[in-house]
């Protein structure tokens, strides 16, 4: 038995057998000493070392590569074969071995195309496929392929045993389809597409055991094959999850998500127990000296709101492609089973043990799936620099998007029987003194979703202003409040608070007028507010819950009357450019503040006669209401369209956004599954060198330790070595 050379002080661990094997065959020796069944037999009890498998492969070069084929597609072969074995143990080691051959497979792949590119740029020239490869090509095991994902579907639809293989069945198709960055430039994935795992995943994602085990890998895998050739061709998995009507499915892909957004708002909440809560000098310093490491801790968060990506692309596409699913949402979860651990993106740390963990009130977190969004949200948006943040909380701004334009999710949020209390967390601003969470009462969803859009308008004015969110911000309010104008709800709301957002927002727009206009088109925004205002004025008799509210919006346009004039006047300089760029947004501006100013200018001089025949020079607040309750004596403009909006698409605006979001989703979901898969072998390897290590220590290790074909293949390879 060959060993590794011995030092003066003592003796190296062997060399591990089915290193030896993998050094052969890469060589390009001949594997079958004994019969040729009996050595793949005993070979597939032997535990796979990853790393080294992985190396010897990689390494490979064109010479050596065509020297070391046969033996590469032989045992890709045989992998397949054992998985029809009736010993788990067999069926475990293929798996493993199949996990590194395909991640070399496409490791390869993705050098190449890399390579063909850069040289095709240097030269000027198309690289053409017969360009010479350094490992197998996808059309050398077709047949293979295809016999390996319909065995791998038969073990995912069996009943579940003791040492189901399934989990390593699900990291082999992960594997596969997230092997190349750019999800349609994978031509593995036909083979995922030609064998429909579907009805498997359905299986699973309604058992709450399986779910449980496989649900986070399955909901990233659909998330994944969703996404492949989207706007190009039929796929059958947008089609099947479009028709997906199986309740248990449908509740286990929400409670997947659901359980996954529970835990990241859960450790938030956990980490805040844990900041000092004095407010003594001493505190203060230990804020400023903390501060100097805050951009680490910023990073780590941004990686962990990273990593929800996956799972809130999933979100995305159950809500966008399934009307179902809609009734999921507000859906109590019985089963808080927490997620699959892929959901890391630091892979060379654990999985935080939540286990010694305070306990912590079960009403600042719910397994609903509207309150996990939502109360996520409210901390995504409490980040107001990473640009990791900014792409999660634009995904987040979309799925509320389109669940504000479906009818059944609105009727759920306003349904008044539906109530729900939710923990909504809020920045740390100067300009107010809060509490960094704002506990609701019991109140129906659309309420929080309210306060959710306002706390985001009033905490992100900001010189680097992202006005592509305010858009879908302000967008998602104004569907929300089209909705009770057409169905003549009355929401119980504090109006005020938006209204004041709204307003404050205008006064920004026009105060960082100079550095917007160099960016973009803030008339576009500035319109939106105005229209919602508008909706109010025009259509607020239909939706309002009093009377009084009425009077408190005049109140406000009325108090806030410099900012309306100055955005008037605002309007009318660019009006008045010939090269102005935005010009027809200009134009509906200047026509939509007709009835905010014709307001402003009746009850300014309502308010200002009656200040004159009562020789006041101040009134109070409700001196100026009661002026307003008795001069409704006005005429207004009727604005057409105001509850008229541009229905959701992904295409053409959003596509590019998704591209990159995806390819992200791919880079990150291919490192965590890859590293899960390698610690559980580096585990098992370790166990079995502690008994090879233990038999060494007691006299060596004997002949009944080790297959016999599989060690007379060692002591040849030892003989011919010398």
């Amino acid at each position: 038995m060959a060993s590794r050379k011995r030092s003066g002080s003592g003796s190296k661990r062997p060399k591990e057998k089915v290193v030896h094997i993998y050094e052969m065959m890469c060589r390009g020796d001949d594997l079958k000493r004994q019969g040729e069944r009996q050595f793949w037999e005993e070979f597939f009890l032997l535990q796979p070392n990853m790393d080294v498998l992985e190396s010897e492969m990689i390494k490979l070069n064109a010479d050596q590569y065509l020297v070391a084929k046969g033996n590469i597609l032989q045992l890709f072969g045989e992998c397949i074969n054992m998985l029809s074995s009736n010993s788990p143990k067999r069926i475990h080691n293929a798996l493993q071995t199949i996990c590194v051959y395909i991640h070399v497979l496409t490791r390869k792949q993705s050098l190449s195309m890399i390579n063909s590119a850069a040289a095709a740029e240097t030269s000027g020239l198309a690289i053409g496929p017969g360009a010479p490869t350094t490992f197998i090509s996808v059309c050398d095991i077709d047949e293979e392929l295809r016999t390996l994902l319909s065995r791998l579907n038969e073990i995912m639809l069996c009943d579940d045993v003791a040492d189901s293989p399934k989990d390593l069945c699900l990291k082999i198709l992960l594997i596969i389809a997230t092997g190349m960055d750019n999800v349609n430039e994978n031509q593995l994935i036909e083979f995922i597409i030609g064998q429909n795992f579907f009805e498997a995943f359905k299986k699973v994602l309604s058992d709450s055991s399986l779910r449980g085990s496989h649900g986070h890998d399955i909901v990233t895998l659909l998330t994944v094959l969703v996404n492949y050739r989207k706007h190009e061709s039929s796929n059958p998995y947008i089609v099947e999850l479009s028709l997906l009507a199986d309740e248990l499915a449908l509740n286990g892909y929400g409670q997947v998500i659901s359980c996954a957004l529970t835990m990241f708002c859960k450790q938030h909440l956990l980490n805040l127990t844990e900041l000092p809560s004095s407010s003594s000098w001493f505190s203060s310093l230990s804020n400023i000296v903390g501060n100097m490491f805050i951009s680490e801790e910023l990073c780590y968060r941004s990686q962990q709101i990273r990593a929800n990506n996956a799972l809130l692309l999933a979100l995305y596409e159950a809500i966008h492609l399934n009307r179902n699913f809609i009734t999921t949402l507000a859906h109590t979860q019985a089963d808080s089973t927490p997620p699959s651990p892929c959901n890391t993106l630091n892979a060379t740390e654990g999985t935080p043990d939540l286990s010694s963990a305070a306990i912590i009130d079960a009403s600042h977190y719910s397994t609903n799936l509207f309150v996990a969004l939502f109360q996520y949200c409210s901390i995504v948006m409490q980040d107001h620099k990473s640009e990791l943040s900014a792409i999660n909380l634009k995904l987040c701004l979309l799925i509320l998007t389109c669940i504000a334009e479906d009818q059944y999710a609105n009727s759920m949020m306003h349904d008044t029987n539906l109530t729900f209390k939710v923990s909504l967390h809020r920045a740390h601003m100067r300009h107010r003194k809060l509490a960094s969470e704002k506990m609701s009462k019991p109140q129906p969803l659309a309420t929080t979703l309210l306060d959710l859009l306002v706390e985001f308008v009033v905490s992100h004015l900001l010189k680097k202003f992202p006005i592509e969110l305010y858009l879908l911000c302000i967008g998602i309010i104004h569907r929300i409040i089209v909705y009770q104008k057409r169905c003549r709800v009355r929401l119980a709301y504090q109006w005020k608070e938006l209204w004041t957002a709204m307003i404050s927002l205008l006064k920004f727009l026009i105060y960082q007028e100079q550095n917007l206009i160099k960016r973009c088109n803030f008339f576009e925004l500035a319109l939106q507010v105005v229209n919602i205002l508008n909706l109010f004025i025009t259509y607020g008799d239909t939706f309002l819950a009093t009377t009084n509210s009425y009077d408190e919006l005049y109140y406000e346009l009325n108090r806030e009357e410099k900012v309306f004039c100055e955005l008037h006047a605002l309007v009318l300089r660019y009006a008045s450019l010939q090269d102005c760029d935005y010009k027809e947004d200009v134009i509906r501006l200047l026509n939509a503040l007709s009835n905010i100013l014709a307001i402003i200018k009746h009850f300014q001089f309502k308010i200002k006669e009656w200040l004159a025949s009562q020789s006041l020079s101040t009134p109070t607040e409700q001196q100026i209401l009661e002026q307003i309750q008795k001069n409704y004596d006005l005429t207004l403009k009727l604005q057409d369209n105001l509850d008229h909006y541009e229905r959701y698409s992904e295409r053409p605006k959003h596509v590019l956004f998704f591209a990159n979001l995806v390819k992200e989703v791919m880079t990150d979901t291919r490192k965590s599954v890859y590293y899960l898969v390698k610690q559980s072998n580096k585990n098992n390897v370790l166990d079995c060198n502690t008994i090879i290590s233990r038999s060494v220590s007691s006299g060596g290790l004997s002949s009944s330790a080790m297959p016999s074909s599989i060690e007379n293949a060692s002591l040849a390879e030892n003989n011919s070595n010398g």
